[in-house]
């Protein structure tokens, strides 16, 4: 299929996109790498009057170090991130879930921000983010806010972004070496989104013990305490934690989560 009719809109400022946006608002669409977004508009998923070029805007992919932080523009390249041309505050995390994602020609294309915003629960940075402990900045209408990756999804393919705002950058909390992470996900062939999905880190230097479950119907699930990695090792914890996550999840989908979570305590185990 192809795309139904709609117009290409530039802007001079991200001032002026955001008013633009505001303007037309369930009309128009941002776009940036279109990797996403292009399939939804060959299939009619999505059918905007007008598009938003993005390309423009060199401080989007913009990549700054704040001292506590690596701020990653919104338009920062999957690619640029698997190939380490970009500072990674992560120990290896993000490089190993960039070049997981897709293929490379989507990867050259495709970027962080354009997937946050998209949104599709099966997507690898909807889920890594929060594991990471990052928060997503935004310009609109109303002036600049931030928004903990935790709490950015709200339902599949749905956002806190309101009409008129765009997010801009991403920052992502250095870590050190004392950071132990796992990272799995299940996809029934390379390339295609996961089936499920499971992440977990560990920092010994501030007590940090956290997972994520994505690939959901809707967010992906946070859980954090102390102790937690301890606790997956137990059957019953796991069920608890997967039931809890997703109480209508399908049996078999209910048990590779489970299986996965136990694997990912035991990854904290080994040495990197």
């Amino acid at each position: 299929m192809k795309p139904s009719a709609y117009s290409l809109i530039k802007a001079d400022d991200l001032a002026q996109a955001s008013a633009q946006l505001a303007e037309n608002g369930w009309g128009s669409k941002p776009v940036a790498g279109c990797q996403s977004l292009g399939a939804m508009l060959n299939l009619r998923l999505a059918q905007p009057e007008s598009l938003l070029d993005l390309d423009a805007f060199e401080s989007l992919r913009a990549v700054t170090d704040t001292g506590a932080a690596i701020r990653f523009g919104a338009m920062t390249t999957h690619a640029a991130i698997e190939d380490k041309r970009v500072p990674d505050p992560s120990q290896g995390l993000m490089p190993y879930v960039a070049r997981g994602i897709a293929y490379r020609a989507v990867r050259n294309r495709g970027t962080l921000g354009g997937s946050l915003c998209h949104a599709d629960p099966a997507a690898d940075w909807i889920s890594a983010m929060p594991l990471l402990g990052a928060t997503l900045h935004v310009i609109g209408p109303s002036g600049q806010r931030d928004i903990a990756a935790r709490d950015f999804m709200t339902s599949a393919y749905e956002t806190q972004l309101v009409d008129g705002e765009i997010l801009v950058a991403v920052s992502v909390p250095k870590r050190t070496n004392t950071m132990q992470w796992s990272y799995r996900k299940l996809c029934r062939k390379t390339g295609e989104l996961s089936h499920a999905m499971t992440s977990g880190i560990r920092d010994s230097s501030d007590g940090t013990e956290r997972i994520v479950i994505g690939a959901l119907d809707g967010a992906p699930c946070v859980v954090e305490r102390p102790g937690l990695m301890t606790e997956l090792l137990q059957g019953a914890v796991r069920e608890q934690i997967v039931r809890q996550a997703a109480p209508e999840l399908e049996l078999d989908r209910r048990h590779t989560l489970m299986e996965m979570l136990r694997l990912v305590a035991l990854d904290m185990g080994k040495t990197r």
